[in-house]
């Protein structure tokens, strides 16, 4: 995918994220407060913290589309995995609000009322624009390869469980079990902290530099040996940059070839590895004659 494309792709996606969750928080407030629900003003200010996510994520995904410079001369694409981490912590600190209110809740079991049933349907509406909302988001991110998007996407996900938990906590509470509510909300804490410990890995280890999939190596693999001349290939090592990624390969080549000749078929491994291997934006290629001892030849 070129990059104008992957831009407007991405703007397209963060536009969106961003317009839904101010509806739904306008909404929410709406209805909560009309129908006297606790549990949707709540939501309310959950969605209202994915709108901040959301223009994080976009502030990311434009910082990441900056080409290379003097200072940055492998680009800064990865200001998306950092600003995958931002939204961690906005998980967890969600987790925290929710947590607290949930406490509240059961500190004053004996006053509460149940809410009306308008509350219900609007948490109903909500989980179809958030099913709808994630499924999008998570659809352009890992078609994009973007890690902020697909973050809030993930993040955007929450919000499913907690309006499927504001439904059955209305059920709950009309039907006289004014606990249930609390409890449900608890249990969306967890949730929501499984996926920023989730998040947070795949982002930690993008800007860790984690040895990546077998799948991408063996697509490396095929893409630089299906060049006319390349012996074999060997110690491949792959460093992610936010949405791509730069390849360091050694190649085996016939040790008789001129330097000219093993420089060009150098330059043919590096144009088929970007060609074909979507992810990959760079590539150094290091010539080793065929028959040297691939250790010797790393020492090089």
């Amino acid at each position: 995918m070129d990059e104008n494309t992957r831009k407007k792709t991405g703007r397209k996606a963060v536009t969106v994220a961003i317009s839904g969750n101010i509806l739904l928080t306008i909404f929410n407030f709406v209805v909560g407060i009309l129908s006297g629900s606790t549990a949707l003003v709540a939501e309310a200010a959950h969605t209202l913290s994915d709108v901040i996510t959301s223009i994080i994520t976009a502030i990311g995904f434009r910082i990441g589309l900056k080409p290379p410079d003097s200072e940055h001369p492998y680009g800064h694409g990865r200001a998306e995995p950092l600003v995958g981490l931002v939204i961690v912590v906005f998980l967890v600190f969600i987790a925290y609000e929710i947590i607290s209110e949930a406490y509240s809740k059961l500190l004053l079991m004996g006053s509460l009322t149940p809410p009306d049933w308008t509350a219900a349907l609007m948490a109903i509406i909500g989980i179809a624009v958030n099913i709808i909302m994630t499924r999008y988001m998570m659809n352009v991110g890992k078609k994009i390869n973007s890690p902020a998007i697909i973050a809030d996407a993930q993040h955007q996900k929450v919000d499913v469980f907690s309006c499927a938990a504001i439904v059955v906590g209305v059920v709950g509470s009309n039907m006289g079990l004014l606990i249930l509510d609390p409890l449900v909300a608890v249990l969306i804490a967890v949730l929501v902290l499984k996926i920023a410990f989730d998040v947070g890995k795949e982002n930690i280890n993008n800007l860790m530099g984690k040895v990546p999939s077998t799948d991408l190596i063996v697509e490396i693999t095929k893409a630089g040996t299906s060049v006319k001349g390349v012996k074999g290939m060997h110690d491949i090592k792959v460093n992610y940059m936010g949405p791509n990624a730069s390849v360091d390969l050694h190649i085996t080549v016939d040790p008789e070839l001129s330097l000219r000749n093993a420089h060009k078929i150098a330059h043919q491994v590096e144009k088929s590895v970007i060609n074909r291997v979507d992810i990959v934006s760079i590539v150094y290629v290091h010539v080793c004659p065929e028959g040297e001892d691939e250790d010797v030849c790393l020492e090089e």
